[in-house]
């Protein structure tokens, strides 16, 4: 419960709970046009601005309009730019393994979508991986003061339209804009088609990407992360590159980065780290501890000692050891080529399912010298 009551979780509480004051305040049409207008640029402020200004350098821009965009970006009430881009730093570095915050492989779609911001341990900003931003006094001074451009915004919000523009304009448009981008953290991982491999669950959803102005094309944007442009086809639809390149031809902006033609392409080879992360995920979909546990209950009380010391003294050989016993409801190199299949971007199957079906049978192999290792006496 501590977690859940910290200081910094309150204001996303009370902004949801404000949601409901809609029945006392009423709906008028200034604050209905007010929380549609808010939404969409405060939409662009979290993708042009925290997403891909902050976290990827994605562009270029003068230190006015920085300052700008950071401020934009924080009246959507998603703390600081530092606090953001140190986040979603993190989350490219390990997306989808056992150390990102917001995977729903690891942690199921609630945890993933809203729950992982009450825990506590995520309030803290890594400021060594936002060194690039944390030199500009003017962006410390925002993530000092995070909930400055919120409140002043909703106070702005309640001098237009009263109070139906506070509850409707400045809390509906403001927890829609929550749900919508937590929905790249969760459903983008989901829900959708993967052209890429990437090594995660990143996929690419229309949806979404209508909903969120660009992010929904998430598997484009993990295959290269630093582009601006993340509908790398002409029919996905990518409004907040539209608005970029706008500004761009004003002068606003500059040094738009772009996919190479190789990778729009889908012809650039993975790296290792992608390759190594794609078959970890492969071999953990065939459940090692569960073959293990079918090696075992298919040999005797006296065949499993002996198997499991042949492994420990040919550790090197576990993985070819255990493929060849054959034995019933085991994954065969066929069912991995299948599931490597559904990751996309065939020619990269062959290196990921030689080095999952490795990385598979050395755990299922490790599962089966654990006893051995815990009784002795089995010897």
């Amino acid at each position: 419960m501590s977690d859940i009551v910290h200081p910094s979780a309150l204001p996303f509480i009370l902004v949801h709970l404000g949601c409901a004051a809609v029945f006392w305040s009423g709906v008028s049409w200034p604050a209905a046009a007010l929380a549609a207008a808010l939404y969409w640029l405060r939409m662009f402020g979290v993708t042009a601005g925290y997403h891909r200004y902050f976290s990827h350098r994605a562009y270029a821009t003068s230190r006015p309009f920085q300052f700008l965009l950071a401020f934009l970006a924080q009246s959507s009430g998603q703390k600081s730019v530092l606090w953001w881009a140190a986040k979603h730093r993190h989350h490219h570095l390990y997306s989808d393994t056992p150390d990102d915050l917001h995977s729903p492989r690891q942690l199921g779609v609630f945890q993933s979508h809203v729950g992982w911001i009450f825990e506590r341990r995520h309030d803290r900003t890594d400021l060594v991986k936002v060194e690039d931003l944390a030199t500009y006094p003017e962006l410390r001074w925002l993530h000092r003061y995070e909930a400055l451009p919120a409140v002043v915004l909703a106070a702005l919000c309640f001098l237009v339209a009263g109070w139906p523009g506070l509850v409707l304009g400045f809390c509906w448009s403001t927890v829609l804009v929550y749900h919508a981008t937590f929905s790249i953290n969760s459903l983008a991982h989901l829900t959708g088609r993967r052209r890429y491999l990437t090594g995660d669950d990143s996929r690419n959803n229309a949806l979404l990407a209508l909903l969120t102005m660009g992010e929904g094309w998430h598997n484009n944007h993990h295959a290269y992360q630093s582009s601006a442009r993340q509908g790398f086809r002409w029919w996905e639809v990518d409004a907040t590159y539209g608005i970029l390149k706008l500004l761009a031809w004003v002068g606003v902006v500059r040094g738009l980065k772009q996919p190479p033609e190789a990778v729009v392409r889908n012809q650039r080879a993975p790296t290792t780290r992608v390759i190594q992360r794609a078959a970890m995920h492969l071999a953990d979909h065939f459940r090692p501890d569960q073959a293990a546990a079918r090696i075992r209950a298919s040999l005797s009380s006296v065949d499993l000692p002996d198997l499991a010391e042949a492994l420990v003294a040919a550790r090197a050989h576990a993985a070819e050891a255990l493929a060849g016993l054959r034995l019933p409801h085991l994954p065969a190199r066929v069912d991995f080529v299948r599931e490597a299949k559904k990751l996309a971007a065939a020619n990269a199957v062959d290196p990921v399912v030689e080095r999952a079906c490795e990385l598979f049978w050395n755990a299922v192999a490790e599962h089966l010298v654990q006893p051995v290792k815990a009784e002795p006496s089995l010897r």
